[in-house]
């Protein structure tokens, strides 16, 4: 039996190190900009889709990061690696409780190897958010350019620099203006960066959706640059869930839901066709789901086109931009690898991910997992999966 090929993970995340943007940004922004606290924490909890948390003085230890205004703290289920499950709670932890790969790149290094990891491509963490919310919404504008700017100079130079190619750099953007996003993807595609994050649905942050032109700019720099974005679960800062008192399984069977509505909204933009260079991969989102929406996109485009606002823009059945430029991302789902399924969504178009260090990780049973998995598949379908397809996609210099 050949040896099972080495894991690319298109979806890992990275806790900062606390000194992060006070050692990289300009002295006139340290004092509001972002560090780490420790302070106790009276509450945390997770209900409804949502996180909860209150400071105060009696508590457990916690280092928060502290920006402008906000206080937001380490959870135990963001840094989740090296406990057992049932010691993995929506609880406070410090950087003294974590395990070191979770912030440290030569640790995070030796976890992979065993992991049987060969690469990774990290998302921020809950404090910066998956597509860099928080400096979105700082209320001083100049500020948060500098801290994004300051994340994207660590990522590339410090977080992978010494790796050897192994952490894959994915940067964040200004969301509030498409100029200085698309400025920020040159800037780093010419040092070689092929990845940038991007939130599932933008018009759940207040912003401009992809129906307007408002983004055509910053489209337009990925597609000419050929830099992919990565949408993950989480990036519109809303989890999909039933009611403010749904127990945290709710969200968590859901977690799919704003990735499948994602897809549909682009698949119907037209954004695919104008930007015909630009791929999107989903994250998190696993993939048992895609074969039924891409039929059911390309049913009602077919039926109802004439009257759907669609008739124009997007002149072939949806699936065909999903097969050119989509692709679905997973780590545990036996539905999306049956026969049928796998023939519907291609091969091609999928991506295997750890999601070090959060709780849904399958470190460091990473190489067991999938093996189990993909048990049926041939050799070259398991290839393709696990590092063949985002090999291409990343462009990375590996066999």
């Amino acid at each position: 039996m050949p040896e099972f090929p080495w894991i690319v993970s298109v979806d890992d995340h990275v806790i900062e190190p606390p000194n992060l943007w006070q050692d990289r940004l300009p002295e006139r922004f340290k004092a509001e900009g972002p560090r780490v606290e420790r302070h106790a924490c009276t509450h945390m909890g997770y209900v409804g889709g949502r996180f909860s948390f209150e400071l105060g003085e009696d508590g457990a230890p916690c280092d928060w990061w502290r920006f402008e205004k906000l206080m937001i703290p380490r959870t135990r289920v963001e840094s989740a690696v090296g406990y057992d499950r049932s010691e993995v709670t929506v609880s406070p932890t410090t950087y003294d409780e974590m395990r070191p790969g979770c912030w440290d790149p030569k640790a995070r290094l030796e976890d992979m190897d065993t992991g049987h990891i060969e690469a990774q491509l990290c998302f921020p963490s809950t404090f910066v958010r998956f597509c860099g919310q928080t400096f979105t919404e700082a209320k001083d504008k100049d500020l948060g350019l500098a801290c994004i700017r300051a994340y994207n100079d660590w990522m590339v130079e410090e977080w992978c620099g010494d790796s050897g190619g192994r952490l894959v750099p994915l940067i964040i953007i200004p969301l509030w203006d498409a100029e200085l996003a698309a400025a920020e993807v040159r800037r780093n595609a010419d040092r070689g960066v092929r990845a940038v994050t991007f939130s599932e649905i933008p018009a759940h942050l207040d912003l401009p959706s992809i129906h307007t032109a408002f983004w055509d700019p910053f489209f337009a720099a990925c597609d000419e640059r050929g830099v992919s974005l990565h949408v993950h679960i989480g990036s519109s800062s809303r989890m999909p869930s039933t009611s403010a008192d749904a127990p945290p399984l709710v969200a968590s069977s859901l977690t799919f839901g704003n990735a499948m509505a994602s897809m549909v909204d682009f698949l119907m933009s037209g954004v695919l066709v104008r930007f015909p260079n630009l791929e999107i991969a989903y994250s998190e989102g696993q993939i048992g789901w895609i074969p039924y929406i891409l039929e059911r996109a390309d049913k009602v485009w077919e039926s109802n086109r004439a009257w759907g606002g669609v008739a124009e823009s997007v002149p072939l059945p949806p699936s065909t931009y999903f097969h050119r430029q989509m692709y679905g991302c997973f780590f545990d789902d036996d539905h999306g690898l049956t026969p049928d399924a796998l023939a519907a969504i291609g091969s091609d178009r999928l991506l295997f991910e750890t999601d070090y260090p959060h709780s849904d990780s399958t470190w460091p049973h990473c190489q067991e997992m999938a093996e189990k998995q993909m048990a049926h598949l041939d050799e070259a379908t398991v290839r393709a999966l696990v590092r063949g397809n985002a090999i291409r996609l990343l462009g990375l210099d590996l066999d």
